[in-house]
């Protein structure tokens, strides 16, 4: 479970991250790679789809931004779902779709 965020870490169990993270629910897979939001693509996502995930939420920050529309066109075409929202929001969906026992995935950035 994600325990708190701030704009300086995310607080998982009792580990501190102060970067941005990838975790599904079962571990935190790494420090996130990609780039801004806005320069996202699908090749960033790659080993998350492996994982196989039906839905992925991505934690853009502070505040909500969206990715590029061929981002979205992408998640589409192979059938998991890709939910938005700002890092905050992002924590507490992904709590309750786990705590539900989904198969997901989640992107943070601080």
């Amino acid at each position: 479970m994600i325990r708190s965020v701030s704009a300086e870490q995310i607080r998982i169990g009792e580990k501190t991250y102060r970067e941005p993270i990838v975790l599904t629910t079962e571990t935190v897979l790494d420090a996130w790679r990609g780039g801004a939001v806005a320069d996202l693509s699908d090749v960033d996502f790659e080993f998350l789809f492996e994982k196989k995930p039906e839905l992925v939420i991505l934690g853009t920050g502070a505040s909500n931004e969206f990715p590029p529309r061929e981002l979205v066109f992408a998640f589409a075409r192979r059938g998991i779902g890709l939910e938005v929202m700002d890092t905050q929001a992002a924590a507490r969906t992904f709590n309750v779709l786990a705590s539900e026992g989904r198969r997901l995935a989640a992107v943070l950035y601080l």
